[in-house]
C-alpha cells in the first residue's frame, strides 16, 4: 500500500468519526497513531507517562469535537499538531526555569520564567510571532506552518500543496523573511523602552 492510499484511507476513516460517530473507526486511528504520536511527544517532554497523557488528552479532545473537524484535509498532520502543541504548552506550564541561548556562540544563561515582567514580555512576543504569521500571504504561511510546524520537508509539501519545490522554497524564504523583518522592528522596540 502507498503513502497516498495510507493517507486516504486515514482521510476515510476521520470522516467516519466526524460524520457518523464511528467508533470503531476511531480506534483504528487511535491504534495506528497512538504509538508514533507518543515517540512524538517524548522528544518535547522527555517523560512516557507525560507524553501518553498528552496524546490520550488531544485523541478524547478529538472524540468530544469530531462533528467541528470535517473541515481537517490530512488527519495525521492535524493530531501530530495537536500532540505538539499540547506537549509544548505543557512545558510552558510546567517548567519554571529553562536555559535559553543569547547568542550563536552558545553561551547559555538560567531565565526564571516566573519574573511576572519575563512571562509578560514572552507572551507579548509569542502573539506578535503569532500575529505576523497570520499576517503572512496564505500560501507562504501554509508552507511556513507545513514546514516548521509540522515538520514536512519541501517535497512533502509541494506534493500536498502541487507546485513546484523550488517554488516551496520561495515561499519559506518569503515567510521568513517578513517574519525577521517584522520581528527585528519589535525587538528595536522594546530594547528602546
Amino acid at each position: 500500500m502507498t503513502k497516498a492510499s495510507n493517507d486516504d484511507s486515514l482521510q476515510t476513516l476521520w470522516l467516519n468519526v466526524c460524520h457518523h460517530s464511528d467508533a470503531a473507526s476511531y480506534e483504528i486511528i487511535f491504534h495506528l497513531l497512538n504509538a508514533p504520536l507518543i515517540k512524538f511527544s517524548i522528544q518535547y517532554v522527555h517523560t512516557r507517562q507525560v507524553a501518553e497523557e498528552i496524546v490520550i488528552d488531544v485523541f478524547l479532545k478529538y472524540w468530544n469535537k469530531r462533528t467541528e473537524l470535517t473541515h481537517v484535509i490530512n488527519p495525521k498532520t492535524y493530531l501530530y499538531t495537536a500532540v505538539k502543541n499540547q506537549s509544548l504548552n505543557y512545558l510552558k506550564k510546567f517548567s519554571l526555569v529553562r536555559y535559553v541561548e543569547l547568542d550563536q556562540s552558545g553561551k547559555y544563561e538560567l531565565i526564571d520564567t516566573a519574573d511576572p515582567q519575563l512571562i509578560m514580555e514572552k507572551k507579548e512576543l509569542f502573539k506578535k510571532l503569532d500575529d505576523t504569521i497570520e499576517s503572512l500571504p496564505p500560501q507562504s504561511r501554509m508552507v511556513f506552518k507545513l514546514i516548521k510546524d509540522d515538520g514536512l520537508k519541501y517535497k512533502e509539501v509541494a506534493q500536498l500543496l502541487e507546485i513546484s519545490p523550488k517554488t516551496v522554497q520561495n515561499h519559506l524564504f518569503s515567510a521568513i523573511s517578513k517574519l525577521n523583518k517584522r520581528l527585528k522592528i519589535y525587538m528595536e522596540r522594546a530594547a528602546a523602552k
